[in-house]
């Protein structure tokens, strides 16, 4: 018994540290293409965090389409319901969206722990 609660607790703090929200700054994050299985091909953005706030900007990377400077995606950082990832939200209603990340319409996909942002 003492086994199961150890090992429900460390799973418990586990969860609990990785679905945190990350502190305001400005991160890199590899770019994930769900077209490429997620890989990065090299790509990587500025991602900028401030409160539920998040903007993610071509940071010049030459295997990403668009100019240094270019706003990718910006919201509201919000926990999908369905899925539990972080998604970039437009609406406070998005966290019940069909459909995330990828080539889907719903909002961008966001892995704070990977630092990745996935697009298409």
């Amino acid at each position: 018994m003492k086994k199961l609660i150890v090992t429900f607790l460390l799973f418990s703090i586990t969860f609990l540290v990785s679905g945190q929200k990350p502190k305001n700054g400005t991160y890199t994050y590899q770019i994930a293409f769900a077209e490429w299985d997620g890989k990065s091909l090299g790509a990587t953005c500025s991602v900028i965090i401030k409160g539920d706030s998040v903007k993610v900007i071509h940071n010049g990377t030459k295997s990403l389409t668009g100019n240094n400077g270019d706003i990718i995606d910006q919201g509201i950082l919000l926990k999908h319901k369905l899925t539990g990832k972080w998604i970039i939200a437009h609406d406070r209603k998005d966290v019940d969206a069909i459909e995330v990340g990828g080539c889907s319409d719903g909002p961008s996909v966001i892995d704070i722990k990977r630092r990745r942002f996935w697009t298409c």
